[in-house]
């Protein structure tokens, strides 16, 4: 049973740290899943756990985040569920949108 808790924790690790990737967005994964940190200005688009993610717009500290095709408003501070991951806005400046995507 440890060997098979070992595996687990190896194929997930690789699968989390091989899904993040993006062009004028930066990443940073880990177990737990990748924190995205989107430019504000146009809509920027990156691919995390093997599904893209794709800031659309902000209003009022409310980010607007397409996840897997589907398309969620998450305050800063606050979680959603999108496409069966958690979705959370961490922060919102002036130029960027740091977001956090979980399985």
């Amino acid at each position: 049973m440890p060997r098979l808790k070992l595996a687990l924790a190896a194929s997930v690790l690789t699968l989390a740290l091989a899904g993040c990737g993006g062009g004028a967005s930066s990443t940073d994964c880990g177990l737990d899943g990748c924190t995205v940190t989107f430019p504000r200005s146009g809509e920027a688009a990156v691919s995390v756990l093997g599904i893209e993610a794709r800031l659309v717009n902000v209003q009022d500290q409310v980010a607007e985040i397409v996840v897997a095709g589907q398309q969620v408003r998450v305050p800063v501070g606050a979680e959603t569920e999108a496409a069966g991951f958690t979705v959370g806005v961490v922060s919102v400046t002036d130029t960027e949108v740091v977001v956090r995507v979980r399985p």
